[in-house]
């Protein structure tokens, strides 16, 4: 049974969740605030439905918070609907977004195929080494002689493209497309940003050589 946290300060919305989750047999869990939803992503969730505005911490900083250990979908339920606040959502963390009132059947399709898409990556997986620096796929884990560092989600699956796709030269707009969707409602500058943190993590264990630019026209991993 895979499980859901559903973190919202409206109990009506939550109930309503609750419920219809139940009700497809999901497990659920549940958080009326920020802070809150910080211990309770500690549950290992399959997917969280995450509100941006709560009291106690807003939802762009329980996700910014959370993604350090937290590798499971996260979709933003919102009343928002300017574009600034999409970016700002993707480049948090966050994968979908939902805007208030929304159709349950619409955000439980969205929910099935989240799922379903992190069970094909875990099905496909495997591991390949590119001189001391391991990428597991199934395990969604990155090690340098076997010390492991952390990546959280959106960072992994840029790397998961780029490495799989070695020598092969992305620009930002086909990043963006491939891993936040065609029809993600952001902007491709959200990907340089992430490319920044990826080769800081591997900058620390003296490895970011894997991943170049090429200026003018993107990015391409090297073994």
């Amino acid at each position: 049974m895979y499980k859901i946290l559903i973190a919202d300060d409206e109990e009506g919305v939550v109930s309503l969740l609750k419920d219809y989750l139940e009700l497809n047999q999901y497990e659920t869990l549940l958080a009326y605030d920020g802070p809150e939803a910080v211990i309770q992503s500690k549950l290992n969730p399959d997917l969280i439905l995450l509100d941006i505005n709560m009291p106690g911490m807003d939802g762009l900083s329980v996700c910014r918070q959370i993604r350090d250990y937290v590798n499971c979908p996260i979709i933003f339920l919102t009343a928002r609907i300017e574009d600034a606040d999409k970016i700002k959502g993707f480049a948090a963390g966050g994968d979908d977004y939902i805007v208030k009132p929304f159709s349950v059947d619409e955000l439980g399709a969205r929910i099935a195929a989240h799922i379903r898409r992190e069970h094909r990556i875990a099905r496909q997986g495997n591991v390949r080494y590119f001189g001391k620096l391991a990428i597991d796929y199934t395990a969604m884990t990155v090690a340098v002689d076997g010390s492991g560092i952390d990546f959280p989600k959106k960072e992994f699956e840029i790397l998961e493209l780029l490495s799989i796709h070695a020598g092969q030269v992305f620009d930002k707009e086909r990043i963006y497309e491939l891993v936040w969707g065609y029809d993600a409602q952001g902007d491709s500058g959200v990907v340089a940003e992430h490319v920044r943190r990826i080769r800081s993590r591997l900058r620390a264990v003296e490895e970011e050589y894997h991943l170049e630019t090429v200026w003018g026209l993107g990015y391409r991993w090297v073994g």
